[in-house]
């Protein structure tokens, strides 16, 4: 693939390039979703194409698509249960490591590719470091049925919550209502500065109706940040994960 020279994309080829270091021949990864996650899976198909011995659980329709173009090897989440590490984007991140993610509509299969991985990887550019989350709306992936009702109760919670901003949206594909490969809905939060995610997460998750929420909390260990000066940081809570080469 042709190596991006500028602005965000190069920062995020460069946050993928820096991921292929902690992967090893024979992992089982799984392949996360979004624009810096293709990147990932781009250079992951060259590596296959020299050798590399990998099995992958791709998170979403689109990058089972482009895994299986590439000729990476792909298997379900059923089949292998486990995972040695998953490599994915994020839409935010904050000091603690808290994510929001499902900007591109996978969050429901992308955290449960991550609950079964030993070790998360999350690459992306600078731009998604912020000190509070909450500037990217939360998706909320809700059922189709009664979802008006799941909204009404999702916005008591959030009037009450130490948030900044109290607004829902249900996220469109055109005219129609976006869909998730699980066929569910995706409301957007528009909060503007989330004080407390823990605390809101499990909010939201009693909550029937809702499958699940944009937030990752204390699931990543590893951020690779790429910058536009061709540099990347890797901001690790666990040291002893280094890159294998």
């Amino acid at each position: 693939m042709e190596k991006p020279t500028e602005g965000a994309a190069k920062a995020k080829y460069l946050a993928a390039e820096k991921a292929l270091q902690f992967v090893e021949p024979g992992m089982k990864l799984g392949l996360g979703t979004g624009s810096t996650a293709a990147y990932f899976v781009d250079l992951l198909g060259e590596k296959v194409a020299e050798g590399l011995d990998v099995l992958c659980v791709p998170t979403s329709s689109e990058t089972k698509s482009q895994a299986e173009a590439l000729g990476i090897p792909i298997t379900t989440l059923g089949k292998i249960r486990r995972l040695d590490l998953v490599i994915d984007g994020t839409d935010e991140f904050d000091r603690r490591m808290n994510l929001i993610k499902g900007g591109g509509g996978a969050l429901l299969q992308e955290k449960l590719v991550a609950s079964a991985a030993e070790k998360m990887i999350v690459i992306c550019d600078n731009s998604k470091r912020v000190r509070t989350l909450g500037a990217f709306p939360l998706p909320v992936e809700v059922v189709r049925f009664g979802w008006e009702v799941t909204e009404s109760k999702i916005l008591a919670i959030i009037s009450r919550a130490f948030v900044g901003g109290v607004d829902i949206s249900r996220r469109m594909d055109g005219d129609k209502p976006f869909v998730t490969d699980e066929g569910n809905y995706i409301l957007d939060l528009d909060l503007k500065k989330i004080d407390e995610p823990p605390i809101l997460a499990a909010q939201l998750k009693e909550i029937i109706g809702v499958v699940e929420t944009g937030f990752f909390i204390d699931i990543c260990k590893v951020i690779i940040v790429g910058k536009e000066d061709g540099t990347t940081r890797v901001i690790n809570t666990r040291p002893a994960f280094r890159p294998v080469h």
